[in-house]
């Protein structure tokens, strides 16, 4: 009796968990959380784009600038 009750749950759980598995119409589409995290984690990134460009853009100008051959002529 009791191998017979493991095995009637056994396969009661093989087939019911492929029902508890599926998404329900709460789970679709992206939430408004989620958005905004990758919305905020953006805004970071264009915010750190203009300082790394204007450092790029200096140390060009220090290394191809007139100030930079001088220093090289002198050392």
């Amino acid at each position: 009796m009791k191998r017979t009750m493991t095995t009637v749950a056994g396969t009661l759980m093989f087939v019911a968990t492929p029902a508890l598995a599926t998404a329900g119409t709460e789970a679709t589409g992206t939430g408004m959380l989620a958005i905004l995290f990758l919305g905020f984690g953006a805004l970071i990134v264009a915010a750190q784009l203009l300082p790394g460009l204007v450092l790029f853009c200096t140390m060009l100008k220090g290394l191809f600038g007139k100030v930079g051959k001088k220093a090289a002529e002198e050392a």
